[in-house]
C-alpha cells in the first residue's frame, strides 16, 4: 500500500471540509477519545510514589492502544486503491490543515479591525498563556507562534509519520502529541508523571520540526534570511523543536517572536527569536496565513511526488 497516497487523500479531505461540527457533535473526534483515555489514566495513576514509572506506563498504554488499533484496522483492509482510499479517510481527522487556518484567521480578523478584546478571546483558544494583558503586538505574536508550532505538530509531523508507517504511524504520533499537550508540562502535578510523554514527543518531532522550518523558508519571499534566522535562533527557544518553525517564520516575515510571556501567575523570561526585528502587527497575521497556505501547497506537492515515486 502507498502510505503517501493515503496521506495525500487525508490532506485533500481535510483541506476541503475540515472536521465538520455536526460530525464532532455526533461522534466527537479521535483526539477527544485519546484525551478521555489519558484523563482516566492520569486520574488513577498520578498519585503516590513512583509517578515517573507510572507515567511511562500511561504513555505506553495510550500509544500502543492508538497504534495497535490502527494496525489491526490496517490488517483488515483490502489491498490496492480501495485500501489506500479507506486509509486516507481514516487518517483524515488526524490532520488539521483547515482548522489551523480557521483558528488563526479568527484572531487575525478582529485584530485587523481593531477589536483587541475579540482578538484576545480568539487567541485564548489556541495558546496556553494568559491573553488578558496582551497588547496588539502580543496577540499577533502569540497567534503567529501558534501557527508556526502547530503547523509542525498538527500537520507536518502527523503526515511525516503517516508516510513512514501508514495509519499506525499517524495514529501513534497523534497519541504522543496529545499526551504531551495534556500531561507533558513542567509543573508540580506533571513534572514526574508527564516526563516520558514530553521526552517521547521531543523525539518524534525532531525531524518534522526542522522540515517545517525548511518548508516555511522555501516558500518565503526571503528564503536565505529565513534559513539563516532559523539556524541562528532555533536553539535559543525553550523547546528543542518549536524554535525551528518559529524562527523560520520570524525570518520569513521579518518580525520577532517568543520573548517574555505570562503563564498564570508566572512570568517566563524567554529569549527573543529574531530579536533585531520589529514586533508583529495585525497585518503580519495575514502575511503569516498566506505563507502557511503556500507551505501547505508545497507540502501537498511533496507528498504527491513521494506517492508517485512509490517511496
Amino acid at each position: 500500500m502507498s502510505f503517501a497516497a493515503a496521506m495525500l487523500i487525508a490532506m485533500g479531505i481535510d483541506a476541503l471540509i475540515g472536521w465538520p461540527d455536526a460530525l464532532y457533535r455526533r461522534i466527537g473526534h479521535p483526539v477527544t477519545w485519546l484525551g478521555a483515555l489519558i484523563s482516566g489514566l492520569e486520574g488513577r495513576l498520578n498519585r503516590g510514589a513512583n509517578r515517573r514509572a507510572k507515567g511511562v506506563l500511561a504513555a505506553l498504554v495510550v500509544i500502543l492502544t492508538a497504534g495497535g488499533t490502527a494496525a489491526a484496522i490496517t490488517a483488515l483492509l483490502p489491498g490496492g486503491w480501495i485500501g489506500i482510499v479507506v486509509t486516507g479517510v481514516l487518517a483524515w481527522p488526524l490532520v488539521a490543515i483547515r482548522s489551523m487556518h480557521q483558528h488563526v484567521a479568527a484572531v487575525a480578523e478582529p485584530l485587523i479591525r481593531g477589536d483587541l478584546a475579540g482578538a484576545r478571546y480568539a487567541v485564548s483558544m489556541i495558546v496556553g498563556r494568559d491573553p488578558s494583558q496582551l497588547d496588539q503586538a502580543g496577540v499577533a505574536r502569540a497567534a503567529v507562534e501558534s501557527l508556526a508550532e502547530n503547523t509542525s505538530d498538527g500537520i507536518v509531523a502527523p503526515l511525516f509519520w503517516g508516510v513512514v508507517a501508514g495509519l499506525p504511524g499517524i495514529a501513534a504520533y497523534k497519541a504522543i502529541n496529545t499526551l504531551d499537550s495534556m500531561i507533558g508540562h513542567r509543573n508540580e502535578r506533571y513534572e514526574q508523571f508527564g516526563w516520558a510523554s514530553a521526552r517521547i514527543d521531543d523525539l518524534v518531532n525532531l525531524a518534522p520540526a526542522r522540515l517545517t522550518g525548511v518548508l516555511f523558508a522555501l516558500v518565503s519571499a526571503r528564503p536565505i534570511v529565513a534559513l539563516r534566522t532559523m539556524m541562528r535562533d532555533a536553539g535559543q527557544h525553550r523547546s528543542p523543536n518549536a524554535g525551528w518553525p518559529e524562527a523560520a517564520m520570524a525570518g520569513s516575515l521579518w518580525i520577532r517572536l517568543s520573548g517574555p510571556r505570562v503563564y498564570g501567575d508566572r512570568v517566563a523570561q524567554e529569549p527573543w527569536v529574531n530579536g533585531g526585528a520589529p514586533d508583529p502587527q495585525p497585518q503580519d497575521l495575514a502575511r503569516a496565513l498566506a505563507l502557511y497556505r503556500r507551505a501547505m501547497g508545497v507540502l501537498g506537492g511533496i507528498v504527491a511526488i513521494v506517492a508517485v515515486c512509490g517511496w
